[in-house]
């Protein structure tokens, strides 16, 4: 099993984290538990097909006592959309097991997924204005999400209930009463949009690169705001970027994803401060300075995808790593935790030749 770190302490279980045992005693049990996740792709090439792992044994485990935060990042093509897709009930896995408060995902019926699941967990997706229709009044989502999972015992109750929702995303309904949504800014239409998911009360909410599209003071705006939601509103966050700064700034706990692989994951302080793996380190120096104002400034150039990494026999990152190793390039390096996060690499593992690594290991681990 791929190795994680859980968040969880001894605080009263919350929002139905724990399930009861046969006789009469409790088991704790997680909000969302992502084991050994894989997701393949069979690609046609001429007569022969190759099999492309878009997610590759992916192991998360969010706590149901306590909200976080929780970022995904990592350069296009690492798989973050694909894993998002899958929680989401998107996308069937290949393999593993993904579970949402110890009900396996892919088990739940479609009639129950739309009644229960999607109450539960609800999505905020990049674009605001691809998730509306132009021809529709975009209050009129609102009105529609509340009455059919029906979070009002009448129409009358939904002005004040649905005003209630936007205030939490600094809006009122006399703003957007009536309005279409090209009449407004990107900043508010993405408000909409989290109003909208946060109706239904939800513990866990899938954002997927929901500030990529807004300028850097509106950015600030959102991610501030999904703080804010989780301390109020007991909120969980998948938040999905390949912005490191947002990503630092939000996320109480990071997974750093490579071409499928999870290669680094624990809290976000500790490994963005001081990254383990060559990749995270190469993401980092991609940021003039973390802490800096700057840094929502400046776009994130990261490397171009190289195809042959998705189908490497060993290490996926062997062919950019400034650290490899000969055992790199044969074998899969196994999911070790080190100084309080899970690290996927060869450098950490105490089977590999200590000599060897002091020789090897850049100057920043």
């Amino acid at each position: 099993m791929e190795a994680t770190v859980s968040t969880r302490d001894s605080r009263s279980e919350r929002r139905g984290g724990s399930v009861h045992a046969p006789h009469g005693g409790s088991v704790y049990a997680p909000l969302l538990q992502i084991e050994n996740l894989t997701k393949v792709f069979h690609i046609r090439q001429g007569f022969a097909s190759q099999d492309f792992h878009a997610v590759d044994k992916a192991s998360i485990v969010i706590d149901s006592d306590k909200p976080e935060i929780f970022a995904v990042v990592g350069e296009s093509g690492s798989g973050k959309t694909t894993l998002a897709k899958m929680v989401l009930g998107m996308e069937s896995s290949s393999e593993g097991i993904l579970r949402y408060k110890n009900r396996v995902i892919n088990d739940i019926s479609r009639r129950e997924m739309k009644s229960w699941f999607y109450r539960e967990v609800q999505p905020v997706f990049q674009d605001p204005f691809a998730a509306f229709s132009p021809l529709k009044r975009i209050d009129s989502y609102l009105y529609e999400t509340a009455q059919n999972y029906k979070m009002v015992a009448d129409k009358k109750e939904a002005p004040r209930y649905i005003n209630e929702v936007l205030s939490a995303v600094g809006l009122t309904l006399a703003e957007i009463a009536g309005r279409y949504p090209n009449e407004l800014s990107g900043g508010q239409a993405q408000r909409v949009a989290i109003a909208r998911a946060l109706i239904t009360k939800p513990s866990l909410i899938i954002a997927d690169e929901p500030v990529s599209m807004l300028d850097a003071s509106l950015r600030m705006s959102i991610v501030n705001m999904f703080r804010k939601l989780k301390e109020d509103n007991n909120v969980s966050v998948i938040y999905i970027t390949h912005d490191l700064a947002t990503a630092y700034y939000t996320g109480d706990r990071i997974a750093v994803m490579l071409r499928g692989w999870i290669v680094e994951m624990g809290p976000t302080e500790r490994v963005l401060g001081n990254p383990l793996h060559p990749y995270t380190q190469n993401l980092k120096t991609s940021i003039p300075n973390i802490k800096s104002e700057e840094a929502w400034n400046e776009k994130i150039d990261l490397a171009v995808i190289e195809t042959d990494e998705y189908t490497r026999t060993g290490c996926k990152f062997a062919g950019r790593c400034p650290a490899v190793m000969d055992i790199c390039h044969d074998n899969v390096p196994p999911s070790v935790v080190h100084e309080g996060r899970s690290v996927k690499c060869f450098l950490y593992d105490d089977a590999v030749d200590a000599d060897k690594k002091r020789m090897l290991t850049p100057a920043a681990v």
